[in-house]
C-alpha cells in the first residue's frame, strides 16, 4: 500500500505583510489526484499557518512511497537516465573530435575461431574523454591533481541530490544567491538550466548557462560533493570570460568533480534523488563519459504527474 506525499517548493504570503520561502518541503497527501489548489491548502494547514493571503508554488510533484516498508517489502525505486547517448561522430563540445566507432573484430570474421554456430563481435571507440556527457576530476585542471583512478566512489556514487532550478530565470548565470539557501554539503548539486534543449545544435554553445565564481566558491566553502549542468560547460566560455575558468578551478582545487553535459534534470524532485555518475578507473587520465542517472522511489502507474514533470505555477489560496 502507497502513502502519497507531495514534494513542493512554495512562497507563502501573510496578510499582515512578511512571507514564506519553503523548498523541498513534503507533506502527506490524500491521493495522486490532488489538485494544485488542494495542495497549497494542506500546506498551510501543515504548517499552521493563520492570515494567508496567497500561496506561490514554484514546483509541486505527487509521488507514492511505501506506507510502512519491511524487510520483507523493500521500497521500490525507479532510475532516471540523466546522460546523453555517445554515437559514431557525434559533437559534443563544438571544436573537439567526434569519437570514431568501430568494428574490431565482426562476427563473420569470429566464426573460424570458436565451435560451429558460435561467434562474437568486439568493437572499439576512438574518443576524447570530453564526449557525451562526462566527469572532470581534478587532474583535468591541475597537472597534479587526482586522476579518475584516484576518485573515491563517496565523490561519485549514491550521492544525495539537490536540484537547482534556473530554468525561465532570464540569466545565464547561475549566482551565489540561487545556492544561500540550499542545505548542500555531501551533496550533488544539479544545476537545471535547460541548457540541454539545444544539444546537438550549434545554439547549444551559444549564451550557454553557467556558475559564477561566486557561487564556486559557496558551493566549496559549504563542503559539496560534485557539481553537475545540463549545459556545454560549468564556466563562462564567451570572449568576455577572457578564457578564465573560475568555477573549474576553484571546484578541482578543492577536490569536487564536475559532470557537465547532463540532461533530464527536469525529472527530477528539488530534493529526495540518488545521483550516480562514475568513471572508469584510468590512471593518468583526467576526464571521461559517464552514465550519469538517479535513483528516486518508484510511482504508482496512474500517478499521471511522473509525466507532468516539475512546472512554474502560482496558486491562489
Amino acid at each position: 500500500m502507497l502513502q502519497y506525499r507531495a514534494e513542493l517548493d512554495a512562497a507563502v504570503n501573510l496578510t499582515g505583510g512578511g512571507s514564506l520561502r519553503i523548498q523541498g518541503l513534503r507533506i502527506d497527501v490524500p491521493h495522486p489526484d490532488v489538485t494544485r489548489p488542494e495542495i497549497a491548502a494542506l500546506l498551510v494547514t501543515a504548517l499552521g499557518l493563520r492570515d494567508v493571503e496567497r500561496v506561490e508554488l514554484d514546483a509541486a510533484r505527487v509521488f507514492g512511497e511505501p506506507a510502512e516498508p519491511t524487510g520483507d517489502s523493500p521500497a521500490r525505486f525507479e532510475f532516471v537516465e540523466l546522460s546523453h547517448v555517445i554515437s559514431d561522430g557525434l559533437t559534443t563540445y563544438p571544436g573537439l573530435p567526434g569519437p570514431v566507432i568501430s568494428p574490431h573484430l565482426t562476427w563473420a570474421d569470429s566464426r573460424s575461431r570458436y565451435a560451429e554456430g558460435t561467434e562474437f563481435s568486439m568493437d572499439r571507440i576512438d574518443l576524447i574523454g570530453q564526449t557525451g556527457t562526462y566527469l572532470d576530476s581534478p587532474r583535468h585542471r591541475y597537472s597534479d591533481g587526482t586522476d579518475l583512478a584516484g576518485l573515491p566512489l563517496g565523490r561519485l556514487a549514491d550521492l544525495p541530490a539537490v536540484v537547482v532550478r534556473a530554468v525561465g530565470s532570464g540569466r545565464r548565470a547561475v549566482e551565489a544567491g540561487d545556492l544561500e539557501s540550499l542545505t548542500v554539503a555531501g551533496h550533488a548539486v544539479l544545476l537545471h538550466t535547460g541548457g540541454d534543449r539545444h544539444w546537438g545544435t550549434p545554439a547549444y554553445a551559444e549564451n550557454h548557462p553557467y556558475l559564477t565564481a561566486d557561487a564556486a566558491r559557496l558551493l566549496v566553502e559549504r563542503g559539496a560533493a560534485l557539481v553537475g549542468i545540463d549545459a556545454v560547460n560549468l564556466d563562462d566560455t564567451s570572449a568576455a570570460a577572457g578564457g578564465e575558468r573560475p568555477a573549474h578551478s576553484l571546484l578541482l582545487a578543492a577536490g569536487i568533480p564536475i559532470v557537465e553535459h547532463l540532461t533530464g534534470l527536469a525529472e527530477l524532485p528539488p530534493t529526495g534523488a540518488r545521483f550516480t555518475a562514475a568513471p572508469p578507473r584510468i590512471s593518468g587520465f583526467g576526464t571521461f563519459p559517464v552514465r550519469a542517472f538517479a535513483r528516486m522511489p518508484w510511482y504508482e502507474p496512474h500517478d499521471h504527474t511522473r509525466s507532468a514533470g516539475w512546472l512554474p505555477t502560482t496558486v491562489d489560496e
